[in-house]
């Protein structure tokens, strides 16, 4: 298909893209720490790139979508509401990758700073315009395995409150509606449904090794108490629903099962491979028509049900059926969390937090 690309040029105020950069290499320094020559590349990268975006003049620090040259193009599907949080998402990762505690430092400030500012539409959702719930749980982490006590030890119990709130607003009705079939609605009006439902998928997930690593029953929020069976049973409740079972008896994963979306709202999927180059306006005859796609979208996550349970397959209401990279990459988070090795991963070295 032949169409514009633009590529945009951030010279300054893209805070929460560097900072995500950073998190980004950081996290992928531990993954490929065995190779000691490109772990440290990796390292050495992110230190530089967060260095310059947070030595940068305060005045300048803002999103990415601020700036037309920047994110002009992605502000009307990706509008960046804030960049405190990615700070904090990229120092935890820098920290946890380098174990210098300056980063820790700058970790917990970023934090309490971007908790103060959360808005109460993100408080309860982990997403790709809200870290601070994941950020939560890696700083509980830090708190419960690696301890560094004084002068971190309140924010990181603040951190460990909020995880918990958080794993209550899952698990009881009372915090957070659920469909009739018991997905998930955390934001009813503002977008699909399926994305929340995996990333609290994965965080209920691995909120419940750390609890049963640290050998204790469970925990509690204020008068609510959960152990590591309804973390874990949530956990692959929304999991369950995602591939099948719901009231649709719909996978929302295409290609997977016997029913699953073949209308997916996908430029490359609805259009034939037929050898001829087609532009934008051809591409609307496809966009509109009824016939299934010509190419399967194997392992894509559409956008998912209404908070009734429905789902309508047409191409042209992408709130249904649209997937994206970013509800994917959760979805393949809660995969991972939840595929446990026989007899409780013994023997499994966990690299983030040295667990045998």
């Amino acid at each position: 298909m032949s169409y514009a690309r633009p590529v945009s040029v951030c010279d300054g105020s893209a805070t929460d893209l560097a900072a995500e950069i950073v998190a980004a290499l950081s996290a992928s320094s531990m993954v490929f720490k065995e190779d000691k020559d490109y772990s440290g590349k990796l390292v050495q990268a992110a230190e530089n790139i967060y260095e310059a975006v947070t030595n940068e003049d305060p005045k300048k620090q803002g999103t990415y979508t601020s700036v037309d040259a920047c994110g002009n193009q992605a502000r009307m599907l990706y509008n960046s509401s804030s960049y405190k949080d990615e700070l904090a998402w990229g120092a935890t990762w820098l920290f946890l990758a380098t174990k210098e505690t300056q980063y820790l430092a700058n970790a917990t400030e970023f934090f309490l700073s971007a908790k103060n500012d959360e808005t109460n539409l993100d408080k309860e959702v982990f997403y790709w315009n809200n870290k601070l719930n994941a950020v939560a749980v890696l700083l509980a982490g830090i708190r419960y395995f690696q301890d560094p006590g004084f002068p971190y030890e309140d924010v990181l119990k603040l951190s460990s409150n909020s995880t918990h709130s958080l794993m209550c607003s899952y698990l009881f009705k009372k915090y957070m509606s659920r469909t009739p079939g018991g997905l998930i609605i955390p934001k009813p009006e503002n977008g699909p449904l399926l994305q929340y439902a995996a990333t609290a998928s994965f965080l209920s997930k691995l909120y419940s090794d750390y609890i049963d690593h640290l050998k204790i029953s469970g925990a509690s929020c204020e008068t609510d108490e959960f152990s590591v069976k309804m973390l874990r049973d949530f956990a692959s409740s929304q999991v369950n629903y995602i591939v099948g079972q719901n009231p649709m008896k719909m996978s929302y994963l295409v290609g997977y099962g016997d029913k699953f979306p073949v209308h997916v709202h996908h430029r490359s999927a609805s259009i034939p491979w037929d050898k001829r180059t087609y532009n934008c306006d051809d591409g609307k005859t496809w966009l509109n028509s009824r016939n299934p796609n010509p190419q399967v979208l194997l392992g894509a996550m559409v956008g998912g049900p209404d908070t009734n349970d429905n789902f309508i397959d047409q191409r042209s209401n992408q709130r249904f059926t649209e997937p994206t990279i970013a509800s994917n990459a959760g979805l393949v988070a809660a995969l991972v969390a939840l595929q446990d090795l026989p007899n409780n991963s013994d023997g499994l070295k966990n690299s983030l937090w040295e667990w045998t």
